[in-house]
């Protein structure tokens, strides 16, 4: 099973669509090459039926982990939200710092930094203590100037255009 030698932090933020997307795309192109991908979704519920989800739930080296009750929030965030917030930070922190992925993907962790569902210290002590060979990648829209501080790749996804604008809904295979 190849390891990699130096793990890097790449962000991708923005408030175009592709976020998410991008960071599965990169879990299966690890895969392929027989890294182990650890996917943390904050936030985003039971999305056990995305299409990203069920295209990879049968491989061995991919684990999958959802939390929150809702996809998005639109008002003041609950006590539930915050739960669950802090129930992936922890989920993270595990499957960072056991060492037993080469890949950790923590989607929409800036959103929960967002809202102050987690704290960014905590967050940043635990891009310090990354070990050096795990990759490690951050989605969400309005990342953090420190988070963007320390990260070595930072993609900003650019909303020019899009669907919804025009009352065409979210499509089955194409957007989940």
């Amino acid at each position: 099973m190849p390891k990699l030698k130096r793990g890097i932090i790449q962000v991708y933020t923005g408030d175009g669509k592709g976020k998410t997307t991008a960071a599965f795309g990169l879990a299966l192109r690890a895969l392929g090459r027989g890294l182990k991908v650890c996917f943390i979704q904050f936030l985003k519920g039971d999305l056990s039926a995305e299409g990203c989800w069920l295209a990879l739930r049968r491989n061995q080296n991919f684990k999958f982990v959802s939390f929150g009750t809702r996809n998005f929030i639109m008002e003041k965030p609950s006590k539930e939200d915050r739960l669950e917030a802090s129930k992936a930070l922890i989920k993270a922190k595990e499957c960072i710092l056991n060492k037993e992925h080469d890949l950790v993907i923590l989607d929409e962790l800036t959103v929960a930094l967002n809202y102050d569902l987690i704290e960014l210290d905590e967050v940043i002590q635990l891009l310090n203590n990354k070990p050096k060979n795990i990759e490690l990648i951050i989605t969400g829209r309005n990342a953090h100037p420190k988070i963007i501080e320390m990260a070595n790749l930072v993609t900003e996804m650019k909303n020019v255009k899009h669907p919804l604008e025009v009352g065409i809904q979210s499509r089955e295979g194409i957007e989940y």
